[in-house]
């Protein structure tokens, strides 16, 4: 076997993130190896809820999440399988008088920086979209463009597309060793050392511990979150819902099963890849759920899980080229939010990486904020 393998970009990390750069890259005709300890969609990637939102973004990110929600819906190799993105909006609920007063900030928020898909609708209008929920919701926000979708079969889509382009993924290869030298960066693993031009670290909560391998400093934490599904139950809701003012976000599968979700969070031991199940925290997603539908009371949950992501200081993804150290780009930080601009993600730093056309809508991503 031939020790050493040379491709113009090395990227570091199986997730949607990876395999989406990975995939554009390979459009661009560049060569690309991709490394991942496990396998794609092991982490962050393949135990999220699977939303496909760009509703109640922070603003930075909005640019990239509204181009990406074009993505999602004009990329074919998304549409037609069991992992399918599935449109069916995404509506965040206002349980009384100060919810819709911050519902009505957040609008006028985003019509000052230029925005109208976040659109506020009275009581009336949830009804029509919600007819279950509970009398006491008021309004609420609507993007009728959100989904969800699969998120495990969302990364193996792009990665059979990224291979199917020549791109070389690599799974059970850990990252043993990096070094920079010259124009060049050596990654080696158990089996080989890769040499490449360009080097792009997205490995979530890992991420860091890559970085100083690197000789740079990326301020990511990790932390865990948590899901659970319930029983199935005879079908009540369409869109993805979550609340203003409590944490929660829950869909309802076609199979009936209904997923909760929504700031769950609970530790993390990333030296373990481990996240820590927190039941409390679970019972209280579970009331605010029987809050706004009442008749799911005596519902049973069937399985929880939980996963690890990495959080960036302000909770706004990290996309970009180092602020310090030539060649190496970042795709972290993604704050339990990320899934959503996983296409966007991809074909932006393929922009980046192959024609150093970074764009200025996304200048509020880079590394460089932090330096």
């Amino acid at each position: 076997m031939n020790l050493h393998a040379k491709c113009d970009v090395i990227i570091v990390g199986g997730g949607i993130h990876g395999v989406a750069s990975a995939y554009f890259l390979a459009k661009k005709g560049l060569s690309v190896v991709l490394l991942e300890r496990d396998y794609c969609g092991r982490s962050a990637s393949g135990v999220n809820a699977g939303g496909v939102r760009t509703l109640g973004r922070v603003v930075p990110e909005i640019p990239l999440s509204l181009a990406s929600s074009e993505l999602w819906q004009t990329l074919d190799f998304l549409h037609g399988f069991d992992g399918a993105f599935v449109r069916t909006g995404q509506i965040k609920v206002a349980e009384s008088v100060q919810d819709m007063q911050k519902l009505q900030e957040r609008h006028n928020l985003l019509a000052r920086h230029g925005f109208d898909h976040e659109k506020l609708i009275d009581q009336d209008q949830v009804r029509q979209i919600v007819p279950a929920i509970a009398a006491h919701v008021q309004g609420a926000l609507w993007v009728s463009t959100d989904g969800f979708a699969f998120p495990y079969l969302i990364v193996q889509a792009f990665a059979r597309q990224a291979r199917l382009l020549h791109a070389d993924i690599r799974e059970q290869s850990p990252v043993k060793a990096i070094e920079h030298s010259g124009n060049h960066w050596r990654v080696s693993t158990p089996e080989q050392t890769i040499v490449g031009e360009k080097l792009l670290l997205c490995a979530g909560a890992w991420t860091p511990e890559l970085a100083r391998l690197c000789g740079d400093e990326i301020p990511v934490t990790p932390g865990g979150l948590m899901l659970m599904v319930t029983q199935r139950v005879p079908h009540f809701i369409n869109p993805v819902l979550g609340a203003t003012s409590r944490g929660l976000s829950f869909k309802q599968f076609a199979n009936g099963t209904v997923v909760i979700g929504g700031a769950l969070e609970c530790d993390a031991d990333t030296g373990q890849n481990y996240a820590e199940l927190d039941f409390s925290r679970l019972a209280n997603s579970a009331r605010i759920v029987t809050d706004l539908f009442p008749f799911l009371n005596n519902v049973s949950i069937t399985r929880a899980w939980s996963g690890i992501d990495g959080y960036a200081p302000d909770h706004t993804c990290i996309i970009g080229p180092s602020a310090s150290v030539d060649n190496l780009y970042y795709a972290c930080g993604f704050s339990s939010s990320g899934f959503q601009l996983g296409p966007a993600s991809g074909q932006y730093l393929a922009e980046v990486i192959a024609d150093n056309a970074e764009n200025p809508r996304y200048q509020g991503l880079s590394p460089a904020r932090f330096s």
